[in-house]
């Protein structure tokens, strides 16, 4: 019998089979067809029958004695079938109640859709008409409510179409840090039809000027507080005819526009219902641009629908209207904008919004706001556990962490400290529809594999060349799967539900993440880039970025995992793996920028140790770079271009180097002598 698909219709054997508890047709089903004639003609019910053999007997004329043999059979049979679900299966009901969430939201999508509400901005103005006098935003102690954000959105969008000469189509570039008017302007432009394209705010001069390129921009709308970035380029801009505004009531800047100029004073009617073009649901509605820690920043398109299904990431995670969202992420990522801002807008729960993480802020806020759940990424929570402890994470209100990014050992940490707080990791990507979540609350996964899920997100596990890194093809060109238990390259079918619509301007990159012809002719599948494992329990682990992995002495060596081993040492507080080259050997020798914990010291033979007790000899850090703190993003990734540019020599770096020494089982320090033996062959490693 099939499990799922055709279900046997009524009055017909599921097995085929003739016996005494069968609910179908053959000679057991005649006499029920028989009992149930009798019961229309207006015999004995059915409820008075106890079937015995191929004869209904009248439950009366049953012995007590069989009837809790019969009963203590079935529950004997239903515990046994309980038992083997929990040997065999001990996630299934997981996994279906996680499948029926999904579908739920589905249908809900779908039923908003019908009824008009189609985009992530429509499902907003849907809520501020619902719960106008609700707080959306509080921040640095303004409280700006549903209402008061759609209003002043649309006072944006009047401003700027009778201002400017933005219409429906056009891209407009958004500058700003985290403060309530970046999303009252980004749901402006959207309202008069633009496309919106998020900066990084740490972009300069160069990259500035890459990302406008880039995307087409047409208008730039820079914060107040980031109008400084303006003035070296801002002859650049002109010349290219970009229109430019700051989000303030006046500037000096020449040839800039002042959007808060006379916007209270605007009209406030609606605006023509003919200024916007008519939504294609898989037509591009962001550009998100990447980190850029491998080089210029990209600009990844968004579609309207990857933005509506982002809208119930927080529900998905347990979260609900009554909440409030402590977002302390950049908006100008999809984490904090789609994630956070959109999960607030889908229940109507309230953001508490931070211009910026501060560590040592953290638990005072929280209670200062009454937050119950907050948003992290990266090494955020590693950063709280490295906290000195206070009074407020004791007496704050939180119960709910969301977010991705999160490694094993400081999953551990954080949940030994502040084991109140549940923890819903996750797994997405900018550029794909692809995404997991890990529901069950066990450390380490970033989601499930199981059949529910691939029903719903399908994606494989690929092979691949371990120098190359691309997908190991077999004589006919096919790609091969992985086994279970085996590391593979994550990628995804790219189809109407999950478009890939490339990189703005770069059209040799959005090819690159491009399979073809992967398992039949003319499929199409994305490629992540991610190198995944799934283990026997279906539970799937992000094992590394490629470029992030090196081989070393014939092995492929997992930064991933080399850093939650170091993690794990009591006097280290960071760590950054990377591989370094190393002249007359092939591959890259294992190097590590570390952060030694506050009043501690490097204990070289101690590492030495641990090392060689949880790390296969390969894969141990040649060199370590002490530093007092590791380069990263605004999203906590680490920042890995600069570290390995510089290597290990004494002349470049100026941060402590350490060598480790196997004869001496310790690691010692790196001088410019002990560099040129190495280099020149004279030590070997």
């Amino acid at each position: 019998m099939r499990l799922f698909g055709h279900r046997p219709r009524l009055g017909t054997s599921i097995c085929g089979l003739s016996h005494p508890f069968c609910c179908g047709s053959g000679p057991c089903g005649a006499v029920r067809g028989g009992a149930r004639q009798k019961r229309r003609a207006g015999g004995v019910g059915g409820d008075d029958f106890f079937s015995f053999g191929t004869s209904f007997v009248p439950l009366a004329a049953v012995p007590p004695t069989m009837l809790l043999a019969a009963l203590g059979s079935a529950a004997a049979g239903f515990g046994a079938l309980l038992f083997l679900q929990r040997l065999l299966c001990p996630f299934f009901w997981e996994d279906v109640l996680y499948y029926l969430r999904l579908r739920a939201a589905g249908r809900a999508i779908r039923s908003r859709m019908k009824s008009g509400v189609i985009t992530f901005v429509d499902r907003f103005v849907e809520q501020a008409r619902r719960i106008p006098d609700k707080p959306f935003i509080i921040h640095e102690g303004r409280v700006l409510t549903y209402g008061g954000a759609h209003d002043r959105s649309e006072r944006v969008a009047r401003s700027l179409r009778r201002r400017s000469g933005l219409r429906g189509g056009d891209i407009a570039a958004l500058l700003m840090a985290n403060e309530p008017d970046f999303v009252c302007v980004w749901f402006g432009l959207c309202q008069l039809g633009c496309q919106v394209a998020f900066l990084n705010c740490n972009v300069r001069a160069r990259a500035l000027l890459h990302c406008l390129r880039s995307c087409g921009a047409r208008a730039l709308v820079v914060g107040s507080d980031l109008v400084n970035l303006l003035e070296e380029v801002l002859p650049s801009l002109q010349e290219v005819g970009i229109d430019l505004w700051v989000v303030d009531h006046s500037t000096s800047l020449k040839g800039v526009n002042a959007l808060l100029e006379n916007l209270d004073s605007e009209l406030d009617e609606p605006l023509p219902s003919d200024e916007s073009p008519p939504v294609n649901i898989t037509s591009n509605f962001l550009l998100i641009f990447t980190s850029g820690t491998t080089g210029l920043p990209k600009a990844a398109r968004i579609s309207h629908l990857k933005a509506v299904m982002c809208l119930c990431f927080l529900r998905m995670c347990g979260a609900t209207a009554s909440d409030r969202v402590y977002v302390t992420l950049p908006l100008y990522h999809m984490s904090a904008s789609l994630l956070g801002i959109g999960g607030c807008i889908e229940l109507g729960a309230t953001c508490v919004l931070k211009k910026k993480f501060s560590a040592s802020r953290f638990w005072k806020d929280c209670e200062e706001f009454n937050v119950t759940v907050f948003q992290y990424i990266g090494e955020l929570c590693r950063y709280l556990v490295n906290q000195p402890e206070v009074p407020e994470e004791s007496s704050h209100s939180v119960r709910l962490a969301v977010g991705s990014g999160l490694r094993p050992d400081v999953w551990r940490d954080f949940r030994k400290r502040f084991g109140k707080i549940g923890i819903c990791e996750s797994y997405g990507l900018t550029e794909s529809s692809i995404g997991f979540l890990n529901y069950t609350g066990e450390i380490g996964p970033i989601g499930r594999a199981s059949y529910f899920n691939k029903l719903s997100m399908p994606f494989e596990l690929l092979k691949y060349d371990p120098l190359s890194y691309e997908p190991i093809r077999t004589e006919s060109g096919r790609c091969v799967k992985v086994s279970k238990g085996e590391t593979g390259i994550l990628v995804t079918p790219v189809s109407a539900l999950n478009p890939f619509l490339g990189y703005a301007g770069n059209p040799s990159m959005s090819e690159k993440k491009l399979l073809r012809d992967v398992f039949h002719e003319g499929d199409l599948y994305f490629n992540t880039g991610d190198l995944m494992l799934q283990d026997h329990w279906d539970f799937l682990y992000f094992r590394d970025r490629i470029g992030d992995t090196f081989r070393w002495k014939g092995e492929n060596v997992a930064t991933t995992e080399v850093s939650e081993v170091l993690g794990n040492v009591d006097f280290l507080q960071e760590a950054n793996v990377y591989g370094v080259t190393v002249p007359g050997y092939e591959g890259r020798a294992g190097m590590a920028a570390v952060v030694v914990k506050p009043h501690q010291t490097l204990d070289g033979k101690k590492l030495y140790s641990h090392l060689s007790q949880h790390l296969p000899a390969y894969a141990w850090p040649w060199f370590l770079r002490v530093q007092m703190s590791l380069d990263v993003t605004e999203t906590f990734k680490q920042q890995k271009m600069k570290v390995v540019e510089e290597g290990f020599c004494p002349a470049v770096v100026r941060d402590p180097l350490y060598f480790l020494d196997k004869s001496e089982r310790d690691y010692v320090p790196l001088t410019e002598t002990l560099y040129e033996r190495i280099v020149s062959g004279k030590v070997r490693l």
